[in-house]
């Protein structure tokens, strides 16, 4: 593995002399394997450009095999049939979120004109979604780091298509935002398709794979404004919710395909499970398995909260909130601005307040074939966002990646203070969901890499709670303030966005050619150094 070789080199020996155990621990092996006669030992020297040759051995037996991680054995597999067939599968619960999401801008003017609804009550409808996101985000990533990755997915994305179905024969305003909160609570659960994806992807194409499989929440975003640009004349909204639900009905009819990931398998002790899922995947790729016996790792309570705030973690989990706290707020915010400001006309006027004045809150305004297609041309922008991102996300690094989204979303903001044409404020509109949606889909590159496999889905699950509470808020700030302010409501973007920025670039951490951690116990990446007995190494990587 590439990050191995810049920090440490592993090398195997296999031990003849019994005099030279009692000079190194036994690690990676069990405490019948240490009664046998040939023994492995597995060194870790210090880089070459360390300064010293220092090194750390340790020892554990076997009469015949070798011993490989789960990561060799993803490296040696590689990228292939396999992920392309997961990447696609995954992909689907990604779709089906970005159309529960992307219905949100499109529902609530709508429903402002067929139910007479005051503006609170239309932001509600989105706020409510977010509220039962953000109390169900934690529950399945503890569901998932306890019981498995894919019983977690595979369980929201059948609640969500149950609800999402029911929300169609909502009879009145209420019915509508208890069926949108239940279906909220399940969406809570997609990220999780991230955490899966990830755990089978080798290190030199994670970065560029998880942003590729961020292409299918832009696909998402795209259909929804054609679908709803065919049905909403003519059918109207009830079939628009229903009809969404489409890809999730795929998935849940496909899912029965996803294996567990052999991550989640070796940490909980099932080594044989993770073997037979590996063996299927070599199998599909056209690759060998390492031969030897996988290692296993000490058992310990997964899912824990408590753990994201250990001491090497804190700084990463807090400044990771707020980063999934921005990237929300800013991106629901721009979509929601999209159809607010194509509503209200001219910017100039718009800034005067003489269309969106507190006391025209129920003056009714359907969206038109113009705002449909200017709604398809911004939501277009997650594509060349993605571009962006893929270009960085492998070269400038992860931590940068995401504070040059942060700080060119905020440039594009700024001009629509000014007294602005629609065309101009079309492409800008363009230009900073391209960079906050690029911005949002590396932060789920991110944070699934800088966590270990033991609470990698609580911390998604956690952080993503978070992206949900400023989706929460947003809707007041963009369909309910700007009504008052256009200035006031513009300033509150930029700054939470440039603050998001700075967050970024003081990650303690950069994950970029990293591998995957198991457990907490594995050192934490980014030069630091521990304590050994027979002196100080590298522990870049190390298990």
């Amino acid at each position: 593995m590439d990050n191995w070789v810049k920090s440490a080199k592993i090398s195997y020996k296999r031990w003849s002399n019994p005099e030279l155990r009692d000079e190194t621990d036994f690690v990676g092996q069990t405490d019948e394997d240490q009664t046998t006669d040939n023994e492995i030992c597995t060194i870790a020297s210090a880089a070459p450009d360390s300064g010293r040759a220092e090194s750390a051995s340790s020892c554990g037996s076997d009469k015949i095999e070798e011993t490989f991680t789960v990561d060799e054995a993803l490296e040696a597999i590689g990228f292939g049939k396999f992920q392309w067939k997961i990447s696609l599968l995954t992909g689907l619960s990604w779709v089906a979120d970005a159309m529960e999401m992307m219905i949100l801008s499109i529902l609530g003017p709508q429903l402002h004109c067929e139910w007479r609804l005051p503006s609170y009550q239309v932001a509600l409808i989105t706020s409510v979604v977010f509220v039962g996101m953000g109390i169900s985000s934690p529950v399945w990533g503890n569901v998932s780091d306890k019981y498995g990755r894919r019983v977690g997915l595979t369980i929201s994305m059948c609640w969500t298509l149950y609800y999402g179905l029911m929300s169609a024969f909502s009879p009145v305003y209420g019915w509508l935002l208890v069926l949108r909160g239940l279906l909220g609570f399940g969406i809570g659960g997609a990220p999780q398709s991230v955490t899966l994806y990830s755990e089978f992807l080798p290190v030199k194409a994670r970065g560029i794979c998880i942003m590729l499989i961020a292409a299918f929440w832009a696909i998402g975003a795209v259909f929804e404004v054609l679908l709803a640009l065919w049905i909403m004349p003519t059918l109207g909204w009830r079939w628009l919710l229903g009809l969404s639900t489409i890809p999730m009905a795929i998935f849940v009819s496909f899912c029965f395909w996803l294996p567990e990931s052999p991550r989640f398998d070796v940490l909980t002790g099932r080594r044989e499970k993770a073997m037979e899922t590996l063996a299927r995947v070599a199998k599909e790729n056209g690759k060998t398995m390492p031969q030897g016996r996988m290692m296993a790792y000490k058992q310990g309570d997964r899912g824990r909260i408590k753990d994201l705030f250990a001491a090497q973690y804190w700084r990463t989990t807090l400044l990771l909130w707020f980063i999934w706290f921005a990237n929300a707020f800013s991106y629901y915010g721009i979509v929601l601005l999209t159809t607010e400001l194509f509503q209200a006309g001219d910017s100039c006027v718009a800034t005067q307040g003489a269309k969106i004045e507190p006391t025209c809150s129920l003056e009714c305004k359907y969206l038109t074939s113009a705002d449909y297609k200017d709604l398809l041309w911004t939501t277009l922008a997650e594509f060349p966002g993605l571009l962006v991102v893929l270009l960085a996300v492998d070269h400038i690094g992860r931590k940068k990646s995401m504070a040059l989204c942060f700080f060119m979303f905020s440039l594009c903001v700024l001009p629509l203070f000014a007294c602005i044409e629609r065309i101009a404020l079309t492409i800008l509109i363009f230009v900073a969901r391209a960079f906050i949606s690029g911005g949002y889909q590396v932060v789920f590159v991110y944070t699934p890499e800088v966590f270990p496999t033991e609470n990698r889905a609580l911390a998604m699950g956690t952080s993503s709670a978070m992206a949900r509470v400023g989706a929460l808020i947003t809707p007041f700030i963009a369909q309910v303030m700007l009504r008052t302010s256009v200035y006031l409501t513009l300033s509150v973007y930029v700054g939470v966005s440039v603050l998001a920025g700075v967050a970024s670039l003081i990650l303690p951490i950069e994950t970029l050619g990293r591998s995957l951690q198991e457990s907490s116990r594995d050192q934490e990446a980014g030069g630091q150094t521990t304590s050994q007995s027979n002196g100080t190494t590298d522990s870049t990587d190390q298990r």
